[in-house]
């Protein structure tokens, strides 16, 4: 940091007011998200609450960045190749708020750490790879058991949805139907149809273009910006304790694309009629793909 230039929390953050109370930013300043995952979604997420003023941060990713992660992720450059997402992103957020409390992990969130992860967090922030549903499990459970709302925004074609829980409502596992004894390939499904139930992006949007078995599917930029958003915002009312906050089994979906924006209300989650059509109606056109 350059110490001609002395580092002012209220200086840094001061246009943030206006938007929010002078109160509000000393709580968003005294608050900790716990974000699991630094990749399309979770990196960007990172920096963008390290801008908001958050001032605790609990990060974690296995992971290093690779020349695949360049036309998505905040934090890969050329010059992170082979390097810690975790280490580089904890840097990037000391980068911008040097007061910032990190605690970085770069490893899994598995059971031997789960709970450490989200001790003392006031929300958590699913960042995870889309197919690691048996990770993202554990941890939204975790997170109901400690009592921590969750959010959870992924790039779906070139917009994102959004959807939060409640952690003495609907349960992760309740909405997506999932249990133990799926395969990875229908947890996958599960979790698709169910942060997108709207299915905006069907227009455009190709089947054949995810492969479960080299756990690919396509992403763009404009997605994962527009995640960030999304989760930025709604992160910001539960740590403030302002504005609406719609939990599961309501979502809501924005296309830039098609130009339009859904909120959805869906009873059951994946038990629903409509979402197990869906289900039904999704693998067929795998099969014949």
């Amino acid at each position: 940091m350059d110490t001609s230039t002395p580092f002012s929390y209220e200086e840094a953050f001061s246009r943030n007011i206006g938007l929010i109370t002078d109160r509000e930013q000393e709580m968003l300043k005294n608050s900790t998200v716990a974000i699991a995952g630094l990749g399309g979604v979770g990196g960007i997420h990172a920096l963008s609450f390290a801008r908001l003023g958050v001032g605790g941060f609990h990060i974690a990713d296995p992971d290093t960045f690779e020349c695949a992660n360049m036309n998505r992720q905040a934090a890969a450059f050329a010059s992170t190749f082979g390097k810690s997402k975790a280490t580089t992103v904890e840097a990037m957020i000391k980068d911008i708020n040097p007061h910032a409390r990190v605690v970085s992990h770069a490893g899994p969130v598995d059971e031997s750490y789960v709970r450490e992860f989200l001790k003392e967090a006031d929300v958590f922030v699913d960042g995870i790879d889309f197919f690691q549903i048996a990770a993202r499990r554990l941890v939204f459970a975790e997170a109901r058991k400690q009592g921590i709302p969750s959010v959870t925004a992924g790039p779906i074609g070139f917009g994102s949805a959004l959807l939060a829980f409640d952690p003495h409502g609907m349960s992760f596992d309740e909405y997506f139907d999932l249990h133990d004894g799926m395969s990875e390939e229908d947890m996958a499904i599960q979790f698709g149809l169910g942060i997108t139930p709207s299915l905006l992006q069907r227009s455009y949007f190709r089947p054949d273009a995810v492969s479960f078995k080299g756990h690919k599917a396509p992403s763009l930029v404009t997605g994962t910006l527009l995640a960030a958003n999304l989760v930025t915002c709604e992160v910001v009312k539960l740590l403030i304790g302002r504005g609406q906050v719609r939990y599961v089994p309501r979502s809501s979906h924005f296309d830039p694309f098609v130009s339009k924006y859904k909120h959805v209300y869906m009873p059951g989650g994946n038990r629903n009629p409509i979402q197990r059509f869906k289900r039904w109606y999704f693998k067929r056109t795998l099969k014949s793909v």
